[in-house]
């Protein structure tokens, strides 16, 4: 009699001799061969995207660049929550847009380097707002780094793949997302160069920072600990390859505007150079920046070189302020008016409060975050009594601006 039990195709077992037996059009696979092939597979797909990027199989770029909007329309669409600052937005404008062109076109004849950013500006003039507003508007992953908590390798700190560590997370480790990311690397004045003077011990949070970042900026394939920290030898890394990222760099550059004016003055060498010293803008000094001048600051020749877009941010005047106060899609007063709107509490402003906290912005030299400050010592009274008070209307006069404020200097004084 023949024998009619079906059998695996794969391992000849009947299915007698199996929990499960999956019949097909012209075979049959057991539930021992299919674990046996997803473990084979996953694998496998682990072992290529461990691989660098030229020893798996090439497949085209994704367009990137099918929603990315032109130069006027980043800026366009950046004035809506940055006020001024047109040539810092015109250059980021450019460079991003031309950043991630170059990602979806594929070039056999000429390669496009990628140009970095770095921006150079007092605090509080919006640097880390221009960043994480492109962001936004590209829809990309997004990370901030504070350099400052760099060191070199094998010292107390982060080493400077954790910058890349930070991306993988915002990007949900999700690679390919993230090596399309754009990651804004602040206070990049902190690591400068100590001196020009060698010394005893190493400047392993300046110049040894600064050489660590250089195959970051450039583009390289990084291992990258996945949970950030230290890197240890029994890690499992995930490789990242930075061709692709866009470094943004910022930094306040204190004392820097003393660089430039040096070297405006010892360029004033006869007669028509001194009529054109009285068109030079002492009171911003950094229109006319360049890469010599954060060559003499303490930024190592390499990393200038990885650098090549150079802007500067313009000092903050009344008037920006002012505007900065309320014009913004996210202006600060509009977040308090929604924020008491919420428990049913309408709230007003006249128009001599703005004025006022726009002088004490000035009067503290903190820029943009200064105004926040300021107008939360006010707001924290009411924000403290009229929640529990639904249906109110509050007003807030100048009066009451001006008493809060003395009450916030009268406690300075006693302490």
């Amino acid at each position: 009699m023949a024998n009619n039990k079906k059998k695996c195709s794969f391992c000849g077992s009947s299915e007698d001799e199996v929990s499960m037996l999956m019949v097909g059009l012209e075979g049959c696979i057991c539930d021992m061969c299919i674990d046996q092939i997803y473990g084979a597979m996953s694998e496998a797909l682990e072992f290529s995207n461990g691989l660098p990027k030229n020893t798996r199989k090439k497949k085209k770029n994704p367009k990137v660049t099918a929603a990315i909007p032109k130069p006027k329309e980043i800026k366009k669409f950046l004035d809506q929550y940055v006020i001024g600052q047109d040539d810092a937005k015109k250059y980021l404008s450019v460079a991003v847009y031309n950043h991630y062109k170059r990602i979806g076109q594929n070039m056999d004849d000429i390669e496009i380097e990628k140009s970095n950013i770095i921006m150079v500006g007092d605090t509080g003039t919006g640097k880390t707002l221009l960043a994480r507003s492109i962001a936004k508007m590209l829809n990309v992953p997004f990370a901030i780094v504070d350099a400052t908590v760099l060191t070199e390798a094998g010292y107390v700190g982060e080493d400077v793949e954790s910058i890349l560590s930070r991306l993988l997370q915002a990007a949900d480790y999700n690679v390919e997302a993230a090596e399309r990311g754009i990651v804004f690397i602040d206070e990049l004045d902190k690591i400068a160069r100590k001196g020009d003077n060698p010394s005893i011990t190493r400047d392993v949070s300046g110049e040894g920072v600064q050489e660590g970042l250089l195959k970051l900026l450039e583009g390289s394939l990084v291992n990258v600990p996945p949970k950030g920290g230290r890197k240890h030898p029994e890690q499992q890394f995930v490789v990242v390859n930075t061709k692709n990222i866009l470094f943004i760099c910022g930094g306040a550059f204190n004392g820097i505007d003393k660089i430039i004016s040096g070297r405006l003055n010892t360029q004033t060498l006869g007669y028509k150079a001194v009529q054109q010293k009285h068109v030079i803008d002492s009171k911003n000094l950094l229109q006319y920046i360049l890469p010599t001048d954060l060559k003499s600051f303490g930024l190592i020749p390499e990393i200038i070189g990885r650098l090549p877009v150079l802007t500067y941010l313009s000092p903050l005047t009344k008037d920006i302020l002012h505007r900065i106060l309320t014009e913004p899609k996210n202006a600060i007063i509009k977040q308090y008016i929604s924020l008491f709107a919420i428990d049913g509490v309408k709230l007003t402003f006249e128009d001599e409060v703005f004025d006022y906290i726009v002088e004490k912005a000035i009067e503290f030299k903190l820029g943009a975050r200064g105004l926040r400050s300021i107008c939360e010592t006010i707001m924290v009274d009411a924000m403290y009594e009229y929640p529990s008070k639904t249906g109110d209307t509050i007003t807030i006069t100048l009066q009451y601006a001006k008493d809060r404020i003395e009450k916030l200097n009268m406690n300075l004084y006693v302490a």
